[in-house]
């Protein structure tokens, strides 16, 4: 009854056509198409994984990934996050039940803890939206994968969540707060964030008071969705790192898998 009410007021509120889109792609959102292709390309390698561990990467996910890496390392924003709780850098890294890697405590815009070139890969879910600059983090992931290296990026798709009412960030904004060099404390979308977000899509962001007063405090919780990102904005990001798009992919959230063309 519960679940139905919920149907009953999504389609009162966003129509048919969202209510319709939001259930097929709990029904066939399961696994990614082209897993058999991307467990070639992962199989025995090892990586770094930014803002995991992530369900989408375990057997039953999306991309089921972990279970065919060789060595996965991990690195968070914090030694307290609202997602993993309490972590400590340089502790073991849990990501499968058979494997671990190491945990780096640092922010995505600053892998400073780690040499150039160190993995086979970078892959990161729902991560990305929580940066304040995308393309800086980006920049620093590049830099710790080897040329010919694999950065997996999956971000929300803004039509199935509670930024649905948001406009899609540009890339020449993107570029603009790194030409900036913002930093990941920026409240610059704050009021656009408050005005938009579906508080009923986000029920432990409270009321719009609650909401407001937790993202004020942004740098410690890192809950704001800074950005909101479409799959023609990740291949200007790709491209303008010189990333050949390897494949895309437009669900309930969307993917983008690129190689590292130049060193």
């Amino acid at each position: 009854m519960k679940q139905l009410n919920s149907i009953v007021e999504d389609l009162r509120k966003r129509g048919l056509a969202f209510v319709l889109k939001r259930r097929l792609s709990k029904i066939t959102g399961q696994r990614i198409h082209h897993f058999f292709v991307l467990k070639q390309l992962f199989a025995y390698r090892t990586g770094l994984e930014v803002g995991g561990p992530s369900s989408i990467f375990r057997d039953k996910g999306f991309i089921p990934l972990y279970k065919v890496v060789k060595e996965l390392d991990g690195c968070n924003f914090s030694t307290n996050t609202l997602w993993e709780g309490s972590l400590k850098n340089g502790a073991a890294y849990h990501f499968y039940p058979t494997k671990q890697g190491v945990q780096y405590v640092s922010e995505a815009t600053d892998l400073s803890l780690i040499k150039d070139s160190a993995y086979d890969f970078v892959i990161s879910s729902n991560c990305l939206e929580h940066v304040a600059n995308p393309l800086k983090a980006i920049e620093e992931w590049i830099r710790v994968i080897k040329k010919e290296g694999l950065l997996l990026l999956i971000v929300p798709n803004k039509e199935f969540c509670f930024d649905h009412n948001r406009p899609v960030t540009t890339f020449s904004h993107l570029l603009d707060d790194y030409q900036h060099n913002i930093k990941e404390d920026d409240l610059t979308h704050l009021n656009e964030i408050v005005a938009l977000h579906d508080l009923t899509m986000d029920p432990p962001a409270g009321n719009i008071d609650q909401f407001r007063a937790r993202s004020l405090k942004n740098f410690e919780n890192r809950a704001l969705h800074q950005h909101v990102f479409d799959i023609s904005t990740l291949k200007e990001i790709f491209s303008y790192f010189k990333l050949e798009i390897l494949l895309t992919h437009a669900g309930r959230d969307y993917t983008i898998l690129g190689k590292k063309t130049v060193d």
